[in-house]
């Protein structure tokens, strides 16, 4: 099968690859978009994966002081930051907690579309499901968690997000998770409690398409939580809910059926985007 370059115009003549921003989730960092990296640059796109903010560490090192307060919209400037450089509107596309932070970045930049995977959720959608505190357990039962620098025992890592993977690569994988930031998190799970409303997202400046991405077998962020997303931006929302697939659609058996998914959709959005009238 031929594969498709994905092109747009310059100004004044000339094309260049569309670009697809990848924001990473809780614990993350760029290595884990290597799969979707490998895929989407050999159909054409420029690829890019940001490091959020003190998540460039060695994994078995000291964490840098200020994660544990740094907060979700100081990650979003940061990606506001890195975005306003490239010079064009990009493809935005998130997992996890950056599914949730490329959901408040499109109310401030323009963006060609919005790809949502397996999404953490904004404010007014409550995600305290009991899979979801047995994820955070050892974190929530311990005092000031919410200002700290946190990380997720293996067991509860291999439980929430790496179900579908043998313990080989639960350990591969849990060996280069890195310490989240206490605040960001309670921001997200605890929006109630949050006087700065940082995840709230004002659906109607949500103009782009979007696609939200869920595994029925996701236990960190349930498909019962990604179709009220869905329906959150429902004016432009395409969802997509995948059997037999829980968090790490980035990584886990059959990762190749949901990206393959996702990159036919793009081709679908940029065809409608690219007709002439």
């Amino acid at each position: 099968m031929s594969v498709p370059l994905v092109l747009v115009m310059k100004p004044g003549g000339g094309t260049m690859a569309q670009t697809i921003f990848m924001i990473h989730g809780m614990f993350g960092g760029p290595w884990y978009w290597e799969n979707y990296r490998n895929k989407f640059e050999a159909e054409g796109y420029r690829c890019i994966a940001t490091t959020l903010r003190y998540h460039d560490m060695d994994p078995r090192g000291v964490p840098h002081p200020d994660l544990g307060t740094t907060g979700l919209l100081d990650y979003v400037e940061q990606l506001e930051h890195e975005i306003s450089q490239l010079g064009e509107p990009p493809i935005v596309m998130g997992h996890s907690m950056g599914a949730l932070l490329a959901q408040i970045l499109v109310t401030r930049i323009q963006a060609k579309a919005l790809v949502l995977l397996t999404p953490a959720s904004p404010y007014g959608i409550m995600a305290l499901t009991p899979s979801v505190v047995k994820s955070f357990w050892s974190v929530q039962t311990t005092w000031g968690f919410w200002k700290n620098p946190f990380r997720q025992k293996f067991s509860e890592t291999a439980y929430s997000m790496l179900h579908l993977m043998t313990e080989t690569e639960q350990w591969e994988i849990y060996n280069k998770l890195v310490y989240e930031s206490g605040r960001a998190a309670t921001q997200i799970g605890y929006w109630f409690l949050d006087p700065s409303r940082s995840s709230f997202v004002d659906e109607s400046l949500v103009t782009c398409p979007v696609l939200v991405v869920a595994g029925t077998l996701d236990l960190i962020t349930p498909a019962s939580v990604a179709r009220k997303i869905a329906k959150k931006y429902e004016a432009v929302s395409t969802y997509k809910e995948f059997k037999n697939h829980a968090h790490w659609v980035v990584g886990e058996p059959g990762w190749e059926d949901v990206a393959d998914y996702v990159g036919g959709w793009l081709t679908e959005q940029r065809l409608i985007a690219d007709m002439p009238g």
